[in-house]
């Protein structure tokens, strides 16, 4: 949704204005009734500006008794400028063509890294530098991982920085957004780099069943990195505060309250320095829960829309999509990790002497093994949008009904539109989208209106027959 030029500079040109005609300015000396008044006016006019307003609701999706879904939905979607549309859709459909780029370089690299032997060298270095096999892993790690990104950093850097910019959807500048991805680069050797020498050392105890306890490692990683993320994590990127007491501040714990949430407080992070995406989340994993927003969504979304948003992402915490979330990670860790073993054993009887890998255990065969899980991982893609996509629509009829603000959901639906297509082919739903459609979420919000309308006009019937 485009946003609007912001209204204090609006202001300020009107006081700029009154000073050109009373000859006055706030350098001059002492304090003139005039300028007490102005300064009341602003500040005045400061608060209204910053004000959330309530959702503007095209007159097809008001409630009435001729009120029709279909019909209601078209006309939120109709809202939005063509232009917008077309920018939305040409940014949403390059995703599908950078996946396979992606995909590919990582190719590239891992097979460079093989055919060159340049892998085997890394492990080498290691074993020069440590004795131990788990150090040996972990140096191996660290010049794989260094050498990836920085072979890779042309693609990362036009991705994350300057086809975001192309796009108005970054407000970073390259220096704060170059000290986020060494920020994450760091993370992923300390994280990544315990679990992979984890997981070797598991290959080379059970060479039989490490699939399986590979699973095991990894599902308990994840849980790790999701019980450490709010509290530890996050700040590295964002500043968390709490909430300062306000209305909204109250709806949201009440709603929380409703959902069997016991939350004593709302955290918002300062997502602007980033991005204008609007965002919220019910994160944390036994004991450490926090219902936590961005400031995008205060600064941008009227109450109807942040209460809609907050409702659905309570609605991940109260239909335990956490757990099953890593329950079908788990399934697809461990049927990934069986055809690893079988690709792993098959391709090193070829390949492996050529290669100087010594076997399923030996750090130098990472690059074969990233190449096979990744292209296992693309392949899959379909079913693990479908099975996301699934949680996100259960999440969305969960709010709906907590929250009761399916205008408001219309409207997170058209400010998630800036970098989502709104409205696919079916076939693109299914193949690339890991959350519904914007005009599948807006349908059924105004599907729930339709079947609710005693609640926003008394006059009415609590719902209608279908059209």
């Amino acid at each position: 949704m485009p946003v609007e030029a912001p209204k204090w500079r609006l202001i300020v040109s009107w006081v700029g204005r009154q000073k050109a005609i009373t000859g006055q300015g706030f350098h001059h000396g002492g304090f003139t009734v005039w300028r007490c008044l102005t300064l009341l006016l602003l500040l005045s006019a400061l608060l209204v500006a910053q004000a959330p307003q309530h959702p503007t609701i095209p007159a097809a999706a008001r409630p009435s008794a001729h009120f029709d879904p279909q019909a209601a939905t078209d006309a939120w979607l109709a809202t939005l400028p063509a232009q917008f549309r077309a920018r939305s859709n040409a940014y949403f459909e390059g995703t599908y063509w950078l996946t396979l780029w992606d995909y590919l370089a990582g190719l590239a690299v891992a097979l460079a890294l093989l055919q060159t032997r340049l892998s085997a060298r890394m492990r080498d270095a290691a074993a020069r530098f440590a004795r131990p096999p788990f150090l040996q892993t972990l140096l191996y790690w660290v010049q794989f991982i260094l050498f990836n990104s920085l072979v890779t950093f042309p693609l990362a850097a036009y991705e994350g920085f300057f086809r975001e910019h192309q796009y108005n959807l970054s407000n970073q500048t390259f220096a704060s957004w170059f000290r986020d991805q060494a920020v994450g680069l760091a993370l992923a050797i300390v994280f990544g780099g315990l679990a992979v020498c984890v997981l070797f050392a598991v290959v080379r105890r059970l060479p039989h069943t490490w699939h399986i306890w590979g699973t095991v490692v990894v599902v308990v990683f994840v849980a790790v990195v999701m019980v450490v993320a709010p509290v530890f994590i996050v700040p590295l990127f964002n500043t968390p505060r709490v909430l300062a007491n306000s209305p909204i501040k109250a709806e949201i714990l009440s709603l929380a309250s409703a959902s069997g949430i016991s939350a004593r407080d709302v955290y918002q992070i300062d997502a602007s320095r980033q991005s204008n995406r609007v965002s919220a989340n019910v994160s944390g994993f036994l004991g450490t829960e926090r219902i936590t927003l961005n400031d995008n969504l205060l600064r941008r979304c009227s109450p109807e829309c942040v209460l809609s948003v907050m409702g659905h992402e309570m609605g991940h915490y109260v239909l335990h999509h956490v757990q099953i979330g890593l329950l079908f990670f788990a399934v697809t860790v461990v049927l990934m990790f069986a055809v690893l073993r079988w690709s792993l054993d098959r391709s090193l009887l070829r390949w492996g002497p050529r290669w100087e890998i010594r076997g399923v255990g030996d750090p130098a065969v990472l690059p074969l093994a990233l190449i096979i899980l990744s292209t296992l991982s693309l392949l899959f893609t379909p079913v693990n949008n479908t099975f996301t996509r699934t949680q996100e629509y259960e999440a969305d009829l969960y709010g709906l009904n907590a929250a009761r603000q399916p205008d408001g959901e219309a409207e997170a639906d058209l400010l998630l539109g800036e970098y989502r297509k709104l409205d696919p082919a079916p076939w693109e739903e299914f193949l690339f989208f890991d959350h519904p459609s914007g005009r599948t979420r807006i349908y059924a919000a105004m599907r729930w209106k339709g079947g609710s309308l005693c609640l926003f006009d008394a006059a009415l019937p609590c719902s209608i027959a279908p059209k």
